[in-house]
This record gives C-alpha cells, sequence and structure tokens, in this order.
C-alpha cells in the first residue's frame, strides 16, 4: 500500500472547473481565498443548504428543482459581490469568468444530446426498439436486465450522460406506465451507465482526464472492469427481486423508422466520436465536437423536409400524396428538449463554485488528505461526489499532484466514477434520468435504493482491492 503523503504545498482539494487558474482568485501569500468565516461565507452556506433541501423534497413541493438553485446560486454570488465590494476585493470576477466558460461547456454538451434524444424519438427509433423487445414477449424482469445491461455496455464507448439518457428513454417507452418497474429501472440504468463508463479511459470525462494526466494507462483501465461490473451486478441482483412480474400492457405497435432516422442514429455515433476526438486530439472543449455533430442532424432535417416520409408511409400501407403534412423539423426537436435539467446544471455548478470560492471545499479537502490514508480519503471523496460533481472533484486532486500510485489512481478514478449513483443528483446520468422521467423517478425515489447502491459501491472497492495488489 502506497505510503500517505500530505497535500503537496499550496495545494487544497478545491472543487474547481477545469483551467481554473488558481492564481486569479488567490491572494498574495495564501493558498486560497478564505471567506468560511465572513458573513458571505456562513450566507452562502445556509443557502446552499436551503437550494438543495428544496431539490430533496421537489415531489412533495412540487417545485422543479431548476428553481431554486438558479434563484439561491445566484444569491450566492450576489452577497460575495456585496462583500467584496465593500471590503476592497476584485477576485470574483475573474473566477466567475472562468466559471461561466465552464458552465457553458457543459450546457451544449447536454443541448445537444438531449437535442439528438430528441430527434431520435421523433424519427422512431426508440418506438422501434419499444416494438422489438416487446416482440420478443420480454416481461419486466427481462427488460430490467436488458436495458441495463445495454447502459453497461455501451457506456464505455460513449459517456454516462448520452448512455442514461438513451436507456431511460428506452426503459420509460416499454413501461407501460408502471411505476413500480420504471423507478428500479432507471436506478439500474444510472448504476450501470457510471460504473460502465469507469472501466474505459472514454466512459467519463473524469477518467478522460485521468488519462490525458498519464495517471492512468490505457490498458490499466482493464483493472476496473470487475470492480465495474461489481458496483452494478451486485445492486442489479438485489433489484430485480422487486421489479413487478408479469408483461406491460401495451398494444402491439408498428416497428418502422422514418426516413432519416439510420442517418440521424450514424451521426449521432459520429457526434460522440467528434466529441472524444476534440478533447483527445485536438486539445479543444468536447462541446465543439459535439455541436459540429449536431450540424449533421440540421442537414438530416433539411432532407426530411425537402423528400419527406414517403418510404415509411409506404411500409405502413399509406400510398396518397401526403407532401403538405408536416415532417421532421430540427426545431422541434430543440424545443422538446428539457430546459429543466440544463438550468439545474447551471445552478449546481454556480453554487459548488461558490462554496469553492469562499474556501469551504477546500477546507474539508485538506482534512481529508490531511488526516486519512489515502484509501480511506479515495473512498470518502468517492461518496462526496454523490452530492458535488466528479469532473471539479477530479480535477482538484489532479491539481494536488499527491503523490499516488496506479493503484490509488485506479480507485480515485473509480470511486468518483461510480460514487455519484448513490443520488440522483450525484452524477450527469442521474440529473438527466429526472429530467426524462420527472412523473415517476424524483430525488427521493432513487434515495429509497441508496443503501443497495452503496453495497455495490463498497464491494467494488473490496473487489479494487484484490485486482490492484499486484500494483502496490
Amino acid at each position: 500500500m502506497n505510503e500517505h503523503v500530505s497535500p503537496a504545498e499550496g495545494g487544497g482539494i478545491g472543487v474547481q472547473l477545469p483551467a481554473f487558474p488558481v492564481e486569479n482568485h488567490v491572494s498574495a501569500g495564501d493558498s486560497i481565498m478564505n471567506l468560511t468565516g465572513s458573513w458571505a461565507g456562513i450566507i452562502s452556506l445556509v443557502m446552499f443548504s436551503i437550494a438543495y433541501t428544496l431539490v430533496i423534497f421537489e415531489d412533495k413541493l412540487h417545485l422543479k428543482k431548476a428553481k431554486p438553485m438558479i434563484l439561491f446560486s445566484c444569491f450566492i454570488w450576489f452577497f460575495i459581490g456585496i462583500y467584496e465590494a465593500t471590503n476592497g476585493g476584485v477576485h470574483s470576477h475573474t473566477f466567475i469568468e472562468h466559471l461561466i466558460a465552464e458552465i457553458g461547456s457543459l450546457f451544449f454538451f447536454l443541448f445537444v444530446a438531449m437535442t439528438y434524444i430528441n430527434a431520435l424519438s421523433s424519427l422512431n427509433v426508440f418506438q422501434s426498439i419499444r416494438a422489438k423487445l416487446l416482440a420478443r414477449g420480454m416481461g419486466y424482469k427481462q427488460l430490467f436486465w436488458a436495458t441495463g445491461g445495454l447502459a453497461f455496455m455501451i457506456s464505455p464507448f460513449a459517456d454516462n450522460l448520452t448512455t442514461a439518457l438513451l436507456m431511460t428513454t428506452v426503459a420509460l417507452a416499454v413501461s407501460g406506465g408502471n411505476k413500480k418497474f420504471i423507478v428500479p429501472a432507471f436506478v439500474n440504468i444510472i448504476v450501470a451507465a457510471n460504473a460502465g463508463g469507469a472501466w474505459s479511459p472514454f466512459g467519463d470525462i473524469t477518467t478522460l482526464m485521468v488519462w490525458t494526466a498519464g495517471k492512468v494507462g490505457t490498458m490499466q483501465f482493464s483493472y476496473l472492469f470487475i470492480p465495474s461490473l461489481i458496483n452494478w451486478g451486485i445492486p442489479a441482483l438485489i433489484m430485480s427481486f422487486f421489479v413487478p412480474k408479469g408483461k406491460p400492457g401495451c398494444k402491439k405497435e408498428i416497428d418502422a423508422l422514418k426516413p432519416g432516422a439510420k442517418m440521424a442514429m450514424a451521426f449521432g455515433a459520429v457526434t460522440i466520436a467528434l466529441g472524444i476526438f476534440f478533447h483527445q486530439f485536438l486539445h479543444l472543449p468536447p462541446f465543439l465536437g459535439m455541436m459540429l455533430g449536431m450540424g449533421f442532424l440540421m442537414f438530416v432535417s433539411y432532407y426530411m423536409q425537402h423528400w419527406g416520409e414517403k418510404k415509411f408511409l409506404e411500409k405502413i400501407g399509406i400510398t396518397e400524396d401526403r407532401r403538405k403534412a408536416k415532417r421532421f423539423d430540427f426545431f422541434k426537436s430543440v424545443e422538446a428538449i428539457e430546459f429543466d435539467t440544463l438550468l439545474f446544471f447551471f445552478g449546481v455548478l454556480a453554487a459548488v463554485g461558490a462554496l469553492q470560492y469562499v474556501g469551504y471545499i477546500s477546507m474539508i479537502g485538506n482534512k481529508l488528505y490531511g488526516n486519512m490514508e489515502l484509501t480511506m480519503a479515495n473512498t470518502v471523496l468517492g461518496g462526496a461526489s454523490a452530492v458535488f460533481d466528479n469532473i471539479p472533484l477530479m480535477y482538484a486532486v489532479l491539481k494536488m499532484d499527491t503523490a499516488m500510485g496506479v493503484d490509488q489512481w485506479l480507485l480515485v478514478t473509480l470511486t468518483t466514477g461510480v460514487g455519484g449513483s448513490l443520488l440522483s443528483i450525484g452524477s450527469a446520468a442521474g440529473v438527466a434520468a429526472m429530467g426524462v422521467g420527472k412523473e415517476h423517478y424524483t430525488f427521493v425515489t432513487h434515495l429509497k435504493w441508496t443503501p443497495v447502491i452503496a453495497l455495490g459501491y463498497f464491494a467494488s472497492i473490496a473487489a479494487w482491492w484484490l485486482i490492484t495488489m499486484g500494483l502496490r
């Protein structure tokens, strides 16, 4: 086991978004801004707590989660601004400029992913998958394993967010409206998507960060395959006993893709590849590659508007001329985006950025790595990723450059990747799923399965310990 090494001087596990230059928000001689004891710092912590409490009780209050996060995150920065204006501070302006750049990158990444999902839905892709699954006579339990298994297999090559959006949409489509199936199926998909993405350098932004930093080699990620499989498999096995018996009461559906559907699916795969290519090889934000891919989708829409649905109509037996009928429109897919989810992301990242700026996250992180053995610290950090986004958490660990062997870098990659599954708000996959199935899947319904997910979390760490013994 690696000997514990304290954080490097001037470090600190601050929740920062990638590319935040530390010198832009530190005072001379200080390692980080420390406003924790100020009235602005205390108000920030109180408001953050209130906002998250309102998110937790979203289904009870019938208050969409974006509303409290937007309101309180902006209020937090409002009070920080007042504090600095009255105390001669000028640091927050530069910090926020970098913050909004990173939020914008995530916003547009999600924007493209959701637009593609809506487009594929309007082109009958999910209806076709649903029809194929139902045609096989699958019951709820079989559908539970099929959607979870597909999520685990897709996420290493795509990303957990896109995978969760895709598979939760399919699960909702085949559910027949049965909440007893929808909730465990959604939880299963989220756990599977996060676990599947943890063992591949392309499966999550955090794994890409670790890979590009040279902390873990390409083939060394394979050490995490078994731990990731266990992380998903144990909760899935337990939850499967609670999935209702029987089959969805759905009518037989026409399995017919609309013209342009195959092109949209192909360009969807290309879009994901472009996001990875821009990030990895061009060293540009991945959202630029995603936006390029969305440009392809716009031309699919152009094709549809000029050549219409003739082949599709003929396939389902309609021969009359319907050229004046409404056709696939790209901007209809944009209109259907769940903006509550996108705005929630803005609120969360703005609020977490504020807590980083005033010093709370760094204070907690310094105590974590300063007082705990590395394995314990990385395990706790994974639990923290259920509340705080794993991207800034991982960036903070990389920024500290703590002396850790490959085994510990694998551990922190695993824990920050799968720890977000503990809460619905702990990962992009969970937040996206809350948008897809907002009538059934909420923070509280996910929370009921947290003990089961935690069992898989600790079992995966035990598997990591056994598998990486040769690396110590």
